[in-house]
């Protein structure tokens, strides 16, 4: 089943998040005993089944994303990994314009796959949907290799270092860099 999500992620072209990214995602919300987590990115399904796996089994994916077709194949997925319906609430949207409708210290892991660029308003959102605890866990945090290279200054990558920064200073925050996948930078919030 998470052979046929890459399949098909690789078909419409989303990046779906590598085994060991997905492994540490699961990992994240098991140690978390996650009942409630906010996912950024549904893609087809791959980090959410990872996402689920690791849950507890009465706990609720929240997953947000502007591809309805994305998101009709992640509901798929799902439901053939042996998920029911009332595991996941699937929301269409851009991720900034929901987040604000969410419950504050309502979530117990928040999952950013997502463009880079909209990194701080994520992290923003996070500390207010996580509860004391809560972890967030940004993709994408190795900016394709370039995280290490000083002369890398495209926006992605100063924005990747810009947020790792904020969030290592921040007195809100515990981070540690995972070197899966294209990087998962977890933070637990205080």
């Amino acid at each position: 089943m998470l052979r046929t999500a890459r399949s098909l992620a690789h078909e419409v072209g989303v990046d779906a998040v590598s085994a060991g990214a997905g492994a540490a995602l699961r990992l994240l919300a098991a140690a978390g005993n996650a009942r409630a987590v906010v996912e950024i990115g549904t893609g087809t399904g791959v980090s959410g089944v990872w996402l689920l796996r690791g849950m507890r089994a009465d706990g609720v994916l929240t997953t947000i994303d502007v591809e309805v077709e994305h998101q009709r194949i992640a509901r798929r997925i799902f439901v053939e990994a042996g998920f029911p319906a009332g595991r996941t609430r699937i929301i269409t949207g851009r991720a900034l314009d929901v987040l604000p409708r969410l419950a504050d210290g309502a979530y117990d892991l928040v999952f950013v796959d997502a463009e880079a660029t909209g990194f701080a308003a994520c992290v923003d959102a996070a500390l207010r949907l996580l509860r004391p605890g809560g972890v967030l866990a940004l993709n994408g945090t190795l900016a394709g290799g370039r995280i290490g290279d000083p002369a890398a200054r495209d926006v992605e990558t100063v924005t990747v270092r810009e947020t790792i920064k904020a969030l290592r200073e921040s007195e809100h925050w515990i981070t540690a860099m995972l070197p899966l996948g294209h990087g998962i930078l977890a933070a637990v919030r205080c």
